[in-house]
């Protein structure tokens, strides 16, 4: 299974080698746990990987409930699905974005950002879609309260746990990705950055029991980033749309202020108020409540910042073609003065009188 168009053969284990053909290193490895599944000796190893453990059955009124609970383990799931999304990755990459691009004829730098974005709007569009199903499955909308009632939610269900598990495995993934896809170095410090805050803030969700708070949080984060990446999308196919960076601009500050209510209202007073609640945990909650405080405050500092510094320049823009219209201007009457200009197919001079010679009459 070739992900990747082979122009050129390189040594085996080389470094090129690794890069051009990591997809299907990964692909392989796949497959062999996957075997693993048929035989006896190996199958409970396999499923270790592939399936989310730790999983317990009680009675509901509904009848049995299967229910799981985070463990060491998931590293185990987590790598394996990370292994997925490389697989992933790279079929969105051949079979989507590399089509695309032939067709635009892109700068280098304008590829890579393409490329970027084109990644992350498929993944935040499915994300998006699934942590709605999720919010509209358990009922959050209807009953907000249910984010922090019989806090601390140990127990998940499994499209919870398995959402969490997907989320951590992907933006893992994006580490190594940034060795494949041959990132330059001036890029990394700024992927690093919000892949950093990513993993922050699912962790501690998942570790601290804040699994729904968490998945609401997430689906107004990857609502508002998906809406950035299509803009940015759409300004690589044609520069003259920005009226969709408008709209994301809106749409990023309520982000930021409904994220910020819902925080100070879930943390703030359900789950410090909850009959549940430990209280070796008000230090942990009140850290997930500044952490996500001041990611909120961070981000809306950098968007004002970039929004001023982007009509400052526009300013200046505008001021230099006026100030060279006023030039181009300038030197058209000047030129016009000095020869004259056409009136009904004949010269006429600055008074309007006609240039021709008068006869002079001899004494």
């Amino acid at each position: 299974m070739a992900f990747r168009r082979r122009s050129k053969s390189y040594p085996f284990f080389s470094q090129e080698f690794l890069i051009q053909n990591h997809a299907d290193i990964v692909f392989s490895w796949v497959i062999l746990i996957l075997i693993g599944l048929m035989f006896e000796t190996t199958a409970k190893t396999a499923i270790l990987f592939i399936q989310p453990q730790y999983n317990i059955s009680t009675m509901s009124a509904d009848g049995e409930v299967t229910l799981y609970h985070y463990g060491w383990k998931d590293c185990a799931t987590v790598l394996f699905y990370l292994c997925i999304t490389i697989i992933l990755h790279a079929v969105v990459q051949e079979y989507v974005l590399d089509k695309v691009n032939r067709r635009l004829h892109l700068s280098k730098s304008k590829n890579t950002k393409f490329n970027e974005s084109g990644q992350l709007c498929v993944f935040y569009l499915v994300s998006s879609l699934w942590s709605l199903y999720v919010i509209t499955t358990e009922g959050y909308i209807l009953h907000p309260s249910s984010l922090w009632e019989n806090y601390p939610h140990v127990h998940l269900r499994f499209h919870v746990k398995f959402f969490y598990l997907t989320q951590l495995a992907y933006w893992f993934h994006t580490l190594p990705e940034l060795y494949f896809q041959k990132v330059r170095k001036e890029e990394i410090p700024r992927q690093l950055q919000y892949v950093s805050l990513y993993l922050l803030h699912i962790l501690a969700a998942y570790l601290l029991n804040l699994t729904r708070v968490g998945l609401v949080l997430l689906f107004l984060q990857y609502l508002s980033e998906m809406g950035f990446h299509l803009s940015r999308l759409f300004y690589f196919i044609d520069e003259n749309h920005h009226k969709m960076f408008e709209m994301w601009s809106i749409g990023f500050v309520l982000t930021r202020m409904i994220t910020l209510t819902l925080m100070f209202l879930a943390v703030g007073f359900g789950l410090a108020r909850s009959e549940n609640q430990i209280r070796s945990h008000s230090l942990f909650l009140l850290l997930v409540l500044f952490m996500v405080c001041f990611t909120q405050s961070w981000l809306l500092w950098k968007f004002f910042r970039f929004q001023l510094s982007r009509t400052r320049e526009m300013r200046l823009e505008q001021v230099a073609r006026k100030r060279a219209a006023a030039k181009h201007q300038m030197q058209r009457t000047l030129k016009r003065d000095s020869v004259g200009h056409h009136e009904n197919g004949l010269i006429k001079a600055e008074n309007g009188t006609s240039p021709r010679l008068k006869k002079i009459k001899a004494p």
